[in-house]
């Protein structure tokens, strides 16, 4: 498991290796909680599956197609993070602390 920032901002991922797969887990902030899955596989655009009221895949969608692009593999990401009442600042620092996460892929 990979964890990036601190409190309340605090993301993490994991990676679980198949035999033809990747499938990650993302979470974090004050509630961990599925908001969305991405789906991608070499040479076709992802697939997103979005929660009502959700916005997850914002952060979940650069993971897949940058580990199906390394990784020449199906990858699926899950997962979302949550912070009661967040003012935007907040979201900006949860984004960005996803987008960190990107680098250890």
């Amino acid at each position: 498991m990979i964890t990036l920032g601190r409190g309340k901002y605090k993301v993490f991922m994991e990676k679980y290796e198949l035999d033809d797969g990747l499938i990650y887990i993302l979470g974090g902030g004050e509630k961990s909680h599925i908001g969305g899955i991405v789906t991608c596989e070499p040479g076709k655009k992802p697939q997103v599956i979005k929660f009502k009221g959700h916005y997850d895949y914002i952060v979940l969608k650069p993971i897949a197609e940058e580990a199906c692009k390394k990784y020449k593999k199906r990858i699926v990401v899950v997962g979302g993070v949550h912070i009661d009442d967040a003012t935007k600042d907040e979201i900006d620092i949860l984004v960005n602390n996803c987008k960190e996460l990107l680098k250890c892929i």
